[in-house]
Formats: structure tokens, sequence, C-alpha cells
């Protein structure tokens, strides 16, 4: 029997068939998905960790017990959770360990395009990468396998088209298997093995240097590496969903499909490349691939053809192939003139957005805003333009932090979520304190963590599995660090906001400002949208400053769309001239 299945929700479903009972991860697009899916098996344990360091920490844990985990995250995620995958391929496990991770070529929800096949190489840890959705609930099975068989955790690559994508998927008839007895195991204790001191890492070395040797032997064996025979002409190295556009464009050449891309199948390729005239290899961002087969001697090409950066399509693929004289170029069908182009319809914060409103008093105030990673990053955009730098996870605090001690002129404060201040925002509020700093910090509240899909996080009060849990109060937490000058108010209240914003900056001291109110897309609440008295509105255009979609101008007035509408009254607040009537 088959299913259509994205390959997020073939992910989860492979890891339940193959046994994985506890899995970790933190939301991050392409990626949420997986662990939302896994979660709702029965006789799991899932969680989502306040970051991603933590959430692969606990599923080496769960396999250093014996039992088989999982952890998730997107590209960048894997940075912040670096330093435990180094850590866990030396130390390797007592169970199987698979690392999904979500690359987003074309940066759709990301702030770099990185690939992160490399740290696979880097961490000298093996890495799979499905194609399709079958493939992802398959691969997962055989990292499992190959985790136990060499001792050591595996990575399996997704990209944003196949995590999204949905393809048919073998699904067992009478349901996956029941969970082994739950009865508590003994921890077996083994400290050279587990306990990485210098004394012992040095012995484990050599381990992880033999280890992947082994693994590349293997990888010659694999049934996932193999050679799809045709026209010899071309020979058409690729692996992942490139490996379908390629087969659309080349359709006759002879393929070299790998579903390991790390540690590579020397032997195969040299067989592969003696049969091609020439060797191309399709592959999205680095040629991860091309330079392993040119370090081998094998002349092939690769990104002379196409790209470094960008998503990969079909029509992409045929049209490089088309300009380096690969293929020929297909006859085009004569150009239909509609009159008519596709608008572009900008990301902008939602109406009724409690960060609108925040933004609109940073941003009459003047001062100097560091951004973080979530939905207010939108604040940055025209006509809000009230964001000036944004880097990664929780660097707002560090940031403003030090834009305050080179001494600028400038009010400077730190913007960041409730979901992103637990990620990685209360070390740098730390530092601040310890430091010496006086940066006013603003933790933009909306209990959510609203960007990638509204996912619940340790300020929330519940869990994946959605059972009550304790929360963790932010302004409790910052006085705890010991700040003394800490406030909290509803961003739609602005003038109070902006009288708590202009005491903090005032005050000479280290501050955090609570700007709370819930998302609106989340709570799905929504008022009586407000009415304009076209007789009082003299068009100045201030209302649309701020942003929201509902605000049309026309000719002589603006009115407001009803359907869109959430009735929140920000409009009602800013306009100059009490033409804005709330109901």
């Amino acid at each position: 029997m088959k299913k259509l299945m994205t390959g997020n929700e073939a992910f989860a479903y492979g890891a339940y068939l193959s046994g994985v009972r506890v899995a970790a991860a933190y939301p991050g697009t392409p990626s949420s998905e997986i662990l939302d899916n896994f979660s709702r098996y029965p006789g799991v344990f899932a969680e989502w960790s306040p970051n991603e360091k933590v959430s692969l920490d606990v599923a080496i844990g769960a396999a250093y017990a014996g039992t088989r985990a999982m952890c998730s995250m997107k590209h960048v995620g894997l940075n912040v959770a670096a330093d435990s995958l180094f850590y866990a391929v030396y130390t390797g496990l007592k169970s199987g360990l698979v690392i999904v991770c979500a690359d987003d070529p074309d940066m759709h929800s990301s702030q770099n395009e990185q690939d992160n096949r490399n740290y696979a190489k880097f961490a000298k840890c093996p890495m799979l990468e499905p194609s399709d959705s079958e493939e992802a609930k398959r691969f997962v099975g055989l990292a499992l396998e190959m985790s136990e068989a060499f001792d050591t955790p595996v990575l399996v690559r997704s990209v944003t088209r196949l995590s999204h994508s949905s393809t048919p998927v073998e699904v067992t008839a009478e349901g996956p298997p029941p969970p082994p007895p739950a009865e508590p195991p003994l921890y077996e204790r083994n400290a050279p093995k587990f306990v990485m001191v210098p004394s012992n890492a040095r012995r484990r070395h050599p381990v992880v240097e033999e280890r992947i040797k082994a693994l590349a032997a293997h990888a010659e064996s694999m049934p996932i590496n193999y050679i799809e025979p045709g026209d010899d002409k071309i020979g058409i190295v690729s692996a992942g969903v490139n490996y379908h556009y390629a087969k659309e464009v080349f359709p006759h050449a002879t393929f070299l499909k790998l579903g390991m891309v790390y540690p590579l199948p020397e032997k195969l390729i040299r067989e592969f490349a003696a049969r091609a005239e020439t060797v191309l290899v399709v592959e999205e961002l680095d040629p991860f691939l091309e330079e392993q087969l040119r370090l081998m001697g094998i002349p092939a090409r690769g990104k002379d053809v196409f790209p470094m950066l960008g998503e990969f399509s079909p029509s992409l693929i045929r049209r490089c192939a088309v300009k380096a004289g690969l293929v020929a170029a297909p006859e085009t069908p004569p150009e239909i003139k509609t009159g008519l182009e596709r608008p572009i319809r900008p990301p902008m914060l939602c109406p009724g957005c409690g960060h609108r409103a925040l933004f609109h008093v940073l941003g009459e105030a003047g001062v100097l805003v560091t951004g973080d990673i979530g939905c207010y990053t939108l604040g940055w955009a025209p006509p809000i333009s009230a964001m000036h730098t944004t880097g990664c996870m929780g660097a707002s605090i560090g940031v403003a932090h030090g834009i305050d001690k080179a001494g600028v002129k400038d009010d400077v404060v730190a913007v960041l979520g409730d979901s992103t201040f637990l990620h990685s925002g209360v070390h740098p509020l730390i530092d601040v304190l310890y430091n010496k700093g006086v940066t006013t910090t603003i933790i933009s509240d909306n209990n959510a963590t609203a960007m990638t899909g509204f996912q619940e996080h340790p300020g929330t009060g519940k869990t994946v599995q959605n059972q009550t849990t304790a929360a963790v109060d932010p302004e409790k937490l910052a006085r705890g660090i010991g700040f003394n000058k800490v406030d909290v108010c509803d961003p739609f209240d602005i003038d109070r906001m902006a009288e708590i914003l202009q005491d903090h900056l005032q005050s000479g001291e280290p501050s955090v400002i609570i700007s709370r109110h819930p998302c609106a897309l989340n709570t799905k609440e929504k008022y009586t949208p407000p009415v304009i008295d076209p007789e009082l509105c003299i068009n100045c255009g201030l209302c649309l400053d701020i942003g929201c979609s509902p605000l049309v101008q026309e000719e002589d007035y603006v009115r407001i769309d009803t359907l869109l509408c959430n009735g929140c009254g920000l409009c009602v607040k800013v306009c100059p001239n009490e033409a804005i009537i709330k109901q």
C-alpha cells in the first residue's frame, strides 16, 4: 500500500518504523515537521529543546543508554549543534543515532545558503542523501543500521524541495511494530569510551580515522550507490532531488546515483568514470562531489556548467546544459503575451501582529535596532524600516553590546523573540550584565515559535506532545540573572511603550523590556475593524507607514480592507487627524 507523504513526514515515519523511541529538535524551516509528525506516534518521547545543541545532546544521551534516537534541525542549526556532533563521532554510541539536517538552497527561510555536506567531511561522519520521500523513509533505517554497525552517528541530508514535496511511500498495512517492553535498562558505564578528556580522546581519534576508511569500503557495496547504464557519451553523477531533475534533462545518459555522499565509493566512481566520455556532476550549492572526484584524478565538469548558488530545477539544469552545448535547445513555442504581470508580494507582518506596534514605537524613537531571527525580522522592511542588523539566532544582544562598547552616539536596543531568547539569548544577556553594558534588550513575547509554525517552547507551558509543563517566565529569568530594571508592556499601548523605552534608554543601566502580545495567527482572535471617516481623512499616508496590508490608499483617502483587518486598532492610534475610528 502506498501513501503520499512529504519528505518530513517520511523521515518521521521511517524513524518510527526503525525503532526510534526518543527524538529531539528545535524548529527550523524546512525541518520543523519531522518532529511534529514523529511526536504523534504512540510509545515515543519527543521534545522541542531550547536549541539544537541541547536537542542533539538529548538524542546522544538516549543512544548512549541503548535506545535508538533521532535529532532533526535545519542547516544553520547544525552550526549550533556542532560541538555535540564532533564529540559524538569520537565517543561513538551504544544504539543507533540519526541526525536529519535540512539545507535550504535559495534561502526560502534562512540567512545563508551553506552546504552541510561539508560537515560530514569535517566531522568524519557518514552522510546519506535521499532523493524522494520513499528514500527518506528507508534511509533513516539504513542510517540507524550503519550507526550501530560502525559505532557512529549518521547524518541524513534533506533540502527544502525534498522536505516539503510529496511523493508515494510504501506503508505497512498492519501498522508499525509495537514498542519493546518498557523495562528500564541499566546504563553501561564505560569511561574510556564516553569521557572525552584529552587522554581518552587521543585514543579515540585513531578509531575515527579507521572507521571512516571502513565506511568508504562499505560504500562500495551499498545498494543505494549504483550505476544506471545509458548513453556513455555523458555520465551524470548526482544525489538527492537533483538526481530526478537531471533525469528529466538527460533521460538517456548513464547515471551514477549516490545515496551516500560521504564517504564516497571510489572504486565504483572509477568504474563509472571509465565508461563515460564526459563526467558531469549535478549538485546544488558547493562543488562537494566534484572536488572529491577531481582529487581522485577524474576530470569532472560541474560548476563550470551549473551555478554555485540558488535552488536547482529541471528548467535551470536544461538552460545551463544548453548553454554549455551538452543538450540541444528545445523548440520554444511562440510566446503568448497577455499584458499581465504577476504582482510581487513581499513578506510582511500579519494584521494584528504585536511586532508591528513595537517597531512603530522604535521607529518613532529613532533608535538603532539590532535584530534577530524570527517573524519580527520583517521590522527591517519598508515602510517600517526599523531594524538595522540581523545575523543569527541570539546575535542581537551581543551585537548591541559591542556597538555600545564601541562608543557610538546612537541609542541602541536589541530585539529578539521569546523562543529565540530561550534558544540563545540568555548567555549574551548575562554578558551585558557581567561586562557592565547598558544595552536595553526587548523580548518580543508572542508566546509561540511563530515563524516556523507555532511550535511550543519552554515559555509556553506545553510540550510538543501537548502535555502541561512548567513555563519559563522571561521576566523572572531576567530578574534572577540580576537585572534590576525590567518592565512588561503590551506593545499596542504605544504611549506607555514609548514612555518605558525612553525611561530605559535614559537610565544608564542594563535593562530588559518584555513586549508581550499573543500571536494573532496563533490565537485566531479577530476584532471589529475600525472605519475611516472620508471627511476627516486628509490622505497624509502616515497610517500606511505601519505597513499593515488592510490599509489601502485610494485617490482621495485611505480605506480598510475589512476581510484582511484583524481589528487591532494600531492605525487608530497613529492617525494624526482622528479619521480612523474604532468600533
